[in-house]
């Protein structure tokens, strides 16, 4: 048994120390806040879906970006102010288009052996988390997106996803709730949805039951990794306190890029932020027309999750503004009038607007494995797949701290 420091407690952080734990681990989790799951693992768009699993690194993307830079509502955003960081990373984004094809079939067979982990552990532990295993519905307003999706299904299907074109006739029958004009359509019916943020503060319970331990309220001063171990230096109010272990996960987000620096490793995460609106479903007309499959519009790049009979969530957008954390209403306003377009009974009177940072990887690929230190390991970068990708990528950070102590008793 090993003893374990991990630092984040969103989805990678909780999952990870949920892993280990099983595996009969001492875990220690660190994270800022009061509580597991505050910040981007809150109130994203709610999709687990391999549907989604196209990396963004193409031409179509760069050349939306720009045409899309002046419009303050627009679905991708860059501020163009100088930094050093947003321009290296979009420098090494770009070098990665020649990846586009191997990522995203990679990043769609993950997210479809993730699923079946995720589905385990919310059994074996009783989490209830607004779960719908209903399918994820892409709709298409013209057929130049939908002809571009078509090229997009190959690569997914050849990923093993099921994945099928429906007709608008077929969409109105998978969602009655459906209106407006639409060319067409693509449906997994395999994918689903659920609340975040209810699952990770239940697997975090869980975890406590098999031992970890959370210190919340921290933040992180040093990290220092030897061959003694490694050290974690933290701020608890006006007191500094230490903790040492025989290992660490760096799971902490936007975070981890500034982590890994301390440890001599260069993690280059990028903060995208993302809105979302959860809409108060508070009388039964607004219950009726809310969608209970979940969406996805091409056109905009709104997501949809239906939580529960009273809550619908609307996410979208991606804004390159560096660390910062703003709810601005010029982008908010661009999804409570989608609701508003294309499901006018639903009452937009109660709106609760969220934002967070997606911590993203200019390959749109988790890191995960180890760091240049023989005990030090990440899970981060997950982008806009946190949600979808952790719970498998928690096993392979566990297999692999796993097979490093067998291959280090070996050696001695």
């Amino acid at each position: 048994m090993s003893t374990i420091t991990i630092i984040g407690s969103g989805i990678t952080g909780v999952t990870t120390a949920y892993a280990l734990a099983v595996r009969g681990h001492s875990v220690t989790v660190f994270d800022r806040q009061r509580y597991p799951a505050m910040e981007t693992s809150f109130a994203n768009g709610g999709q687990l879906s391999a549907s989604n699993a196209e990396v963004w690194n193409n031409l179509g993307t760069i050349v939306k970006g720009l045409r899309w830079m002046l419009r303050s509502d627009a679905p991708l955003l860059l501020n163009p102010s100088p930094s050093i960081h947003k321009y290296t990373w979009l420098a090494e984004f770009i070098g990665q288009i020649r990846h586009y094809r191997r990522n995203t079939i990679e990043t769609t067979r993950l997210a479809i052996a993730a699923r079946r982990h995720l589905f385990d552990i919310a059994n074996q532990e009783g989490i209830a988390f607004d779960l719908e295993r209903r399918g994820i519905l892409h709709i298409y307003s013209n057929k130049s997106d939908f002809d571009a999706a078509s090229r997009v299904n190959e690569l997914l299907v050849e990923g093993g996803l099921d994945r099928r074109p429906v007709t608008p006739s077929e969409m109105r029958e998978i969602e009655p709730a459906l209106q407006g004009q639409h060319y067409g359509g693509f449906f997994t019916p395999s994918d689903s949805t659920g609340d975040i943020h209810k699952f990770t503060r239940g697997l975090a319970a869980a975890c406590e039951r098999k031992g970890v331990r959370f210190v919340f309220g921290t933040e992180i001063c040093e990290v220092r990794a030897d061959s003694e171990g490694v050290l974690v230096r933290w701020q608890e109010g006006p007191l500094t306190n230490e903790l040492k272990s025989q290992r660490a996960v760096i799971c902490a987000g936007i975070g981890s890029r500034q982590i890994a620096s301390m440890l001599g490793d260069r993690v280059n995460i990028y903060p995208v932020k993302g809105y979302s609106i959860t809409v108060d479903l508070a009388d039964e007309a607004s219950q009726k027309a809310a969608p209970r499959v979940s969406l996805l519009d091409e056109a905009t790049k709104i997501v949809t999750s239906r939580l529960g009979e009273n809550r619908f969530r609307v996410a979208g957008t991606a804004e390159f503004n560096g660390e910062n954390r703003d709810i601005r209403a010029d982008r908010i306003r661009p999804l409570v009038q989608w609701v508003e377009r294309l499901f006018p009974a639903i009452s937009t009177a109660q709106v609760v607007p969220w934002a967070g940072l997606r911590p993203m990887m200019p390959s749109m690929m988790p890191r995960v494995g180890r760091g240049k230190k023989p005990n030090i390991f990440y899970n981060t970068g997950h982008g806009h797949l946190g949600w979808t990708l952790s719970p498998l990528t928690a096993e392979m950070i566990a297999d692999a701290m796993d097979d490093s102590t067998r291959s280090e008793r070996s050696a001695a």
